[in-house]
């Protein structure tokens, strides 16, 4: 057969000479481009093992015909733009998604819209592909009977960016992921993490919405992260926060914004940190650190009416706290020189006390816990004397 001297635009449409997605791909070649339509099209798993590009034009609708798979990409650079996927149903036994892209490179997911599908877009073995402007959204009560919008295992070198995912498990699922770029997403409602990443290194997370997610952001095991301009907000229940870090090293968080979260970032067996110009806002703890935390640096953050700015689970003493601003500072600032001129000790007694009896939260800003935090500010005996910040901010930063 006479190779194929350039590329070709197969047309498809209720009406056009092809009228099934599967019959346009088995005539398409490298470089091809299949144009889709609007109308419905029904389809059982399609294998994408050709460097193809598929437009939607006027939102075509692909519905998986038999609750498998829809597209399973296995070539490299690949583009898909502009579908609307949904009927892949829930199985406990394989991790079905609308699209799964395997063992591939330079591949680019752009303008989709996937709905009330189990998993969203599962990328194994893939790098250097684009996830960009989709819209990913379930159908999730529970998180037994769902997946993960956008679920990456190991890849490298992504961009996922732009994107909107809801109603899932986990907003975006990330295990041994590196080098990738996680940018301008807005994950809310998920029943789960709105980001849930482990194993995964020299990372960036920039700009990203997190929102009303069961849980939270959980970041496990990793290194070399940098998360800066982040929303972190309203995520609530006993176990809720909005930022975990477990077993994290070697990261820059800042300029991020925690608002209205059971607590706002909770720390354990995590290493060398920059927190650096986040805002902590009416949250039920700022932060809260465990045990096995040290060399990590909180400098110019603001810190204002949380119910309690910090609780300690173990001596941190080598961990920095300088030029913070404190809504509960009480001093005084006698040379006018922007700050405090007596040390400022975030941890109150009635945070251990509230840590260890979650029932105590109705004596919550009552003259009792006034005296009892007063009389251990006066005498310190349960909190940590070398946790202050000796340079407290009169006014809050910017």
């Amino acid at each position: 057969m006479a190779p194929q001297l350039s590329a070709k635009v197969i047309d498809l449409c209720p009406t056009c000479t092809h009228s099934e997605l599967s019959i346009a791909l088995n005539h398409a070649h490298n470089k091809d481009t299949i144009l889709i339509t609007g109308g419905s099209y029904e389809c059982k798993k399609l294998e994408i093992a050709k460097s193809i590009t598929i437009i939607g034009r006027q939102r075509p609708h692909i519905v998986s015909a038999d609750g498998d798979e829809i597209f399973v990409v296995t070539a490299d650079s690949v583009r898909i733009i502009g579908l609307f996927l949904s009927g892949v149903v829930t199985n406990y036994l394989k991790e079905n998604a609308a699209i799964r892209i395997r063992r591939s490179k330079h591949f680019e997911l752009i303008g989709n819209t996937i709905q009330d599908c189990f998993f969203g877009i599962y990328l194994e073995h893939a790098k250097q592909g684009i996830l960009r402007n989709n819209s990913i959204e379930g159908a999730a009560t529970t998180e037994l009977e769902s997946g993960n919008a956008i679920h990456a295992w190991y890849c490298d070198s992504l961009i996922v960016e732009e994107n909107y995912v809801s109603k899932h498990r986990d907003g975006i699922y990330l295990e041994f992921v590196n080098n990738s770029l996680i940018a301008k997403n807005t994950s809310k409602a998920n029943t789960r993490y709105g980001l849930h990443f482990m194993f995964s290194n020299d990372d960036k997370y920039l700009e990203n919405t997190f929102t009303d997610n069961g849980v939270g952001v959980a970041v496990m095991f990793s290194s070399r992260i940098q998360m800066t301009y982040n929303e972190f907000s309203f995520n609530w229940g006993r176990s809720a926060y909005g930022l975990l870090l477990k077993e994290m090293n070697d990261a820059n968080i800042a300029h991020n914004s925690f608002y209205q979260n059971t607590i706002g970032i909770f720390v354990e067996g995590s290493n060398r940190i920059n927190y650096t110009e986040n805002t902590f806002s009416r949250n039920g703890w700022a932060i809260k650190f465990s045990g096995g935390c040290s060399a990590n640096e909180i400098t110019r953050n603001n810190f204002v009416q949380n119910s309690l700015d910090l609780i300690v689970g173990s001596s941190i003493s080598d961990n920095r706290f300088h030029h913070n601003f404190w809504s509960s500072y009480t001093g005084y600032d006698l040379d006018k020189d922007q700050i405090g001129d007596v040390p400022h000790y975030p941890v109150k007694l009635f945070s251990y006390v509230l840590d260890q009896v979650p029932e105590a939260i109705v004596l919550m800003r009552s003259l009792f816990v006034d005296i009892l935090n007063f009389a251990e500010k006066v005498s310190p005996i349960f909190t940590p004397k070398e946790v202050l910040d000796p340079t407290p901010l009169m006014n809050r930063l910017p």
